[in-house]
């Protein structure tokens, strides 16, 4: 019997892309600066912080846009 299912699929992070993070409390701009098959390093813009989490992105939508946003909540 077929079933309606979600599939989800692990985002494939460059070095050098810039992407922003919504509806997480990771939110904000973020530039990619260092990826393993485990974890990827991000720097913010305004900040110059460095974060390196596991990988955790999937992705929504691609869109021309502001970056890095300082109007942004």
């Amino acid at each position: 019997m077929l079933e309606n299912v979600t599939v989800f699929k692990g985002y494939p992070f460059k070095v050098g892309q810039k992407i922003r993070i919504e509806d997480s409390p990771r939110s904000g701009d973020w530039e990619v600066i260092h990826v393993t098959d485990h974890k990827v390093t991000l720097r913010c813009p305004l900040s110059g912080k460095e974060f390196s989490w596991s990988r955790f992105c999937y992705q929504v939508e691609e869109s021309e846009r502001p970056w890095p946003d300082t109007q942004a909540d």
